[in-house]
């Protein structure tokens, strides 16, 4: 077909005869391709790259592992690109097929009428009816969807003929799919022409920065196809039937077309997240590298650091949950399968926290030491890293206001109670054990998450570590019992002590004008029972009631180097902290009972 935008060259017989198998066909085709590059990719990554890492070493090992890497990323990019092409070729018959239905009617209701439907659309249409004045029938005509049916009688004495709103009704169904029919071929060519890579053996990095564009235009087009079938708004556990009850076919699309909402869909398998986030990396860093600005080049430092991480093979296994770009980011990672683990741990960051390099560095180290904490006490354990909110930023620490407030602790922890419904909904475990972490600011967003109905789901234990209050001043208040709920509260962490909304009402300009220093002195000096903080009850008081394991104190806050928060930091730490990490590790490992605990503050 060769329609052009603004008028059509087709005929509404070329669209009724037009064979969307033989599109379906094709598009099978560029899928099998697209499945022969992913299945090599899969090859070098699992067992060519792994093979040279374990046998070889040197230069020469070295060159062949760069080499393996780059035909890695090639095969990727085919991977990616062919699947635009399936998906592009199937959206195009799922359109056209729906102006065939169109067509189809119209030219039913003609048959049935015996109207004749000419080739350039016009429908002849029999006598009928009969005058008002000499009782004849009323002469038939032709209506054609650019002209008028007919001129109407100058007097109301003439009944018209009631064939002719019938026919007219057909020419404008039989011309408006064909319209639209020409409108869709036209734009579905413009895709399919851009669907093309560069010459040469190298898929280089710019080549991504389109790949990210042509996903998302294939993404434009896709949306009654694929989109619109996404249940954004069932449960987790329905998202996964959802999933199951899919053909291998749509899966591959909606992979290849959609890896970004796939990847990010709670209740979807951790392997299939995971498979799908493999490939959002590369398409957000070709995003990201053609913007400028700070947020752009800060997500990229991140986004880079995570994909090396991933390249690297590392033991325990990653698997990326999920990743976007919104807001200050989102990273989702798991050392270990949730899914066939019979324990699994969840860690919220909290303050100053998004998408960059300290983030890729630190916070995924956090889960990962915890993982190998796991690991001392059961092998089958998954520890995940969940950014999947905007946690406060104050670029002087705990300076910024934002800090103060509940409002993305109470958005993120929605998103959270829901990451974790699909947690439990996904895992093949009869019952497995899940925890809860929540460090800092994170505290507080776990603390939201409970509060939703009936706590956070499948949740046993709950761990909060340097917290400044949960928004709730008892630990049987967070859903899981307070024999369930664990604290850990270095003695010189600033933010375990700083001040409550009800001590004073200077508190907020204190910390806005000193900050942790100045919230640090006026916690302990307004609270002398140390039992408020600036979220409600200090989950490290006897007020509170949950079990409060010990901790190194930390450097103090003010010392001969100056000012310190370090101590803030430091709990997942094995190496500075080694009660607070065995501790985490023992209650994620379902070994609370081994945990030893100390007395409240």
């Amino acid at each position: 077909m060769t329609a052009g935008a603004g008028s059509s060259e087709l005929t509404w017989a070329q669209l009724r005869d037009l064979n969307c198998s033989e599109l379906e066909g094709a598009a099978d085709g560029w899928g099998k391709a697209s499945n022969r590059a992913d299945a090599g990719r899969d090859r070098i990554e699992k067992q060519l790259l792994n093979g040279l890492r374990e046998t070889q070493q040197g230069a020469a090992a070295d060159a062949a592992v760069g080499r393996l890497r780059q035909l890695s990323r090639n095969l990727q990019y085919v991977y990616t690109e062919c699947g635009l092409v399936r998906t592009t070729l199937n959206s195009l018959a799922h359109e056209m097929k729906a102006q065939q239905r169109v067509l189809r009617e119209a030219l039913e209701d003609a048959q049935a009428l015996r109207f004749t439907v000419h080739a350039d659309g016009s429908v002849t249409y029999p006598e009928a009816g009969e005058g008002l004045v000499d009782g004849r029938p009323l002469a038939g005509g032709t209506a054609s969807a650019k002209g008028a049916p007919g001129l109407l009688p100058p007097s109301g004495l003439v009944a018209p003929n009631p064939n002719t709103a019938k026919a007219q009704d057909i020419a404008d169904r039989v011309a408006k799919a064909v319209r639209a029919a020409a409108e869709v071929d036209w734009r579905f060519a413009r895709i399919l022409r851009k669907l093309k890579a560069e010459e040469g053996l190298k898929a280089p990095d710019r080549t991504w920065t389109d790949a990210a564009g042509d996903a998302a235009v294939v993404r434009d087009v896709a949306g009654g196809y694929l989109r619109s079938r996404i249940p954004y708004d069932a449960s987790p556990a329905a998202r996964r039937e959802w999933w199951a009850g899919l053909t291998d076919e749509q899966r591959e699309e909606y992979l290849a077309v959609y890896p970004d909402q796939i990847g990010n869909l709670d209740g979807i398998p951790a392997l299939v997240r995971d498979t799908a986030n493999r490939d959002n990396p590369q398409l957000l860093i070709g995003k990201l590298e053609g913007q400028d600005g700070e947020r752009a080049e800060t997500q990229l430092a991140g986004l880079r650091e995570i994909d090396r991480q991933l390249q690297a093979g590392r033991q325990p296994p990653m698997y990326l949950l999920g990743i976007g770009d919104e807001g200050n980011g989102r990273a989702i990672v798991s050392y270990g399968n949730p899914d066939t683990a019979r324990n699994v741990s969840a860690y919220v960051p909290g303050l100053n926290t998004s998408l960059d390099a300290d983030f890729a560095k630190n916070d995924l180290k956090r889960a990962l030491d915890t993982a190998k904490g796991v690991s001392k006490y059961d092998h089958s354990n998954a520890s995940i890293v969940w950014l999947g909110y905007d946690a406060p930023q104050s670029p002087d620490g705990l300076g910024s206001l934002d800090v103060m407030g509940n409002e993305k602790a109470v958005k993120g922890g929605s998103s959270f109670h829901q990451f974790m419904g699909g947690l439990s909904a996904t895992n093949e475990n009869d019952d497995p054990h899940i925890t809860a972490i929540g460090h800092s600011y994170g505290s507080r967003t776990v603390g939201a998450a409970t509060q939703h109905g009936g706590g956070i789901p499948g949740v046993d234990d709950i761990v909060l570590v340097g917290s400044p209050g949960v928004g709730v001043d008892r630990a049987e208040d967070l859903g899981v019992g307070r024999e369930h709920v664990f604290v850990g509260a270095a003695e010189n962490d600033v933010v375990t002590k700083l001040p409550s909304k009800q001590q004073s009402a200077v508190g907020v300009g204190v910390l806005a004008a000193t900050g942790p220093v100045g919230a640090h002195l006026l916690g302990g000096m307004a609270d002398q029972d140390d039992d408020d903080v600036w979220f409600g009850r200090d989950p490290a008081s006897s007020a509170f009631g949950a079990r409060r394991f010990p901790v190194n104190e930390g450097p103090r806050v003010i010392g001969s180097d100056g000012v310190s928060i370090d101590a803030h930091s430091q709990y997942f730490d094995p190496k500075r902290d080694a009660m607070s990490a065995d501790s985490i590790a023992l209650i994620a490992a379902g070994r609370a009972d081994k945990v030893k605990t100390e007395e409240s503050r």
